[in-house]
C-alpha cells in the first residue's frame, strides 16, 4: 500500500486532513507530522500492535522508550496523572514548546512503548498541526523522529515515505523547522533532573524553577 499523503498549512490546520490522519492512528496506523522541531511519528500509545508496527519501521531498540505529544495539560494529567509543583512550574514555562517532562505512566499506555519502566515523557508542542492531531486522535500520540534509528532525521516531508517504507500516511505542512530535538526533564521524584540535553538550554530550565 503507498503512502497516503495528507496536504495542510502549517499555521491553519486543514481539518480534513487532521481528520484522515487521526482515522488512520486510530486505526492502529502510522502517521509522520510536523511539530516545532522536526518530523514526528504517529500511533496510538494504547495500541499494542501500533506501537509494535512503530518500533518495527524504526528498528527502535526494545530498550529506548518512546515520548508523548499531548493537545494541552489537561491531556497530558489524563495520561500521566496529576502534575507534580516542579512539573506545573515547567509547563507553565515551557509549554507549548520543545521541553519533554518524564512523569509516572498511568494504566492504559503500552508497556512496550515504556520500554519496561513506569513512566512516560510527554509535553505540548509549539505547532498547530501537531497539536491539532493529538486532539482529534483524543489522547496524546507518539512523538518519536521520524528516521530510523541511528539515522540523521529529516524536516522535509517529502523524503519520510522513501526513508521509512511501511509509513502509512504523511500529513505533509511543509519542512519543519528543524533544530535540535526537545530537552528531556524528569521530574518524577519532584527534582528536575536533565535526562536529555536539546532545545530548551539546561541552565534555563533551572533558572525557570529559581523564579
Amino acid at each position: 500500500m503507498s503512502c497516503l499523503r495528507l496536504l495542510t498549512s502549517a499555521d491553519e490546520p486543514d481539518v480534513e486532513a487532521i481528520a484522515r490522519a487521526a482515522a488512520v492512528i486510530r486505526r492502529g496506523g502510522v502517521v509522520a507530522y510536523p511539530t516545532d522541531t522536526l518530523y514526528g511519528l504517529a500511533a496510538d500509545p494504547t495500541s499494542p500492535l501500533a506501537v509494535s508496527r512503530l518500533f518495527a519501521l524504526k528498528g527502535r531498540p526494545a530498550s529506548s522508550a518512546i515520548p508523548l505529544i499531548a493537545a494541552d495539560e489537561l491531556q497530558v494529567a489524563s495520561w500521566a496523572g496529576q502534575l507534580s509543583e516542579t512539573a506545573h512550574a515547567l509547563a507553565r514555562q515551557w509549554w507549548p514548546g520543545p521541553l519533554s517532562l518524564v512523569l509516572p505512566a498511568l494504566p492504559g499506555l503500552c508497556e512496550q512503548l515504556l520500554a519496561g519502566g513506569d513512566s512516560v515523557a510527554v509535553r505540548v508542542p509549539a505547532h498547530p498541526v501537531a497539536v491539532a492531531l493529538a486532539r482529534a486522535v483524543g489522547r496524546p500520540i507518539t512523538a518519536t523522529s521520524a528516521n530510523p534509528s541511528g539515522a540523521p532525521p529529516t524536516a522535509r516531508p517529502d523524503e519520510l515515505a522513501a526513508l521509512l517504507p511501511g509509513l502509512d500516511a504523511v500529513l505533509d505542512a511543509g519542512p519543519a523547522p528543524g533544530g535540535p530535538p526537545s530537552t528531556i526533564v524528569d521530574v518524577t521524584t519532584g527534582v528536575a533532573r536533565l535526562v536529555r540535553a536539546g532545545a530548551v538550554p539546561w541552565d534555563r530550565v533551572l533558572e525557570s524553577l529559581r523564579k
